[in-house]
């Protein structure tokens, strides 16, 4: 069911493979399993969870530069967007960032089989705070709002890909934002690509 729907949903937009499709599901069987005993998810039906969190952050991930990019997810949480684009772009390094230590738990059960993956248990302000720390190429994040995501988006990395509602970036973010990308499932969400202006700011 899982597979068929997902295949149904990205055609002509993702091409997976059985390999990739297979380690979704199981992320999807594991999240389930562990929803019954902490809140990682509100969403209860197979066909939205697919659409809102793998069709989603897959669609992401095919838009993201080439090359082996280093990602920061922020705000991880069930592993949205972060686990979807490590899978799709296994020559990207994917670092989950969730300060929610039980989440984080989860998080690191979930990507055992994911060798480009690791998970901070951390909040992205000591992340971006901590000593000998590296800029990421790229962060991306979705449900976080933009006045959490201002106080750490420049200090963490280049660019930034969101997956947003309708609210547009604030100008104070000192990113130069392009054009939000309509996602094909539903009406008001977004993929909102910004880059660093910093050097202008």
């Amino acid at each position: 069911m899982f597979p068929d729907l997902l295949r149904e949903k990205l055609a002509g937009l993702v091409d997976l493979t059985p390999e990739q499709i297979q380690l979704l599901q199981t992320h999807y069987e594991l999240l389930k399993r562990w929803n019954r005993v902490l809140n990682l998810t509100a969403i209860d039906s197979l066909e939205e969870a697919v659409e809102r969190h793998y069709c989603e952050s897959l669609f992401l991930a095919a838009h993201l530069g080439q090359g082996p990019l280093r990602i920061a997810d922020i705000g991880s949480g069930a592993g949205f967007p972060g686990i979807p684009v490590a899978v799709l772009r296994a020559d990207c390094t994917v670092t989950l960032i969730e300060s929610h230590a039980r989440k984080a738990v989860f998080l690191r059960e979930a990507t055992r089989k994911l060798r480009n993956v690791r998970v901070l248990a951390k909040r992205a302000e000591e992340v971006a705070e901590q000593e000998g720390f590296e800029r990421f190429d790229c962060a991306v994040s979705r449900a976080v709002s933009y006045k959490h995501l201002g106080r750490v988006l420049n200090s963490l990395a280049k660019t930034v890909d969101l997956l947003t509602g309708g609210e547009a970036p604030p100008g104070d973010l000192c990113f130069t934002w392009n054009a939000p990308v309509p996602l094909p499932w539903g009406k008001q969400r977004f993929l909102t690509v910004g880059v660093s202006c910093e050097t202008t700011c």
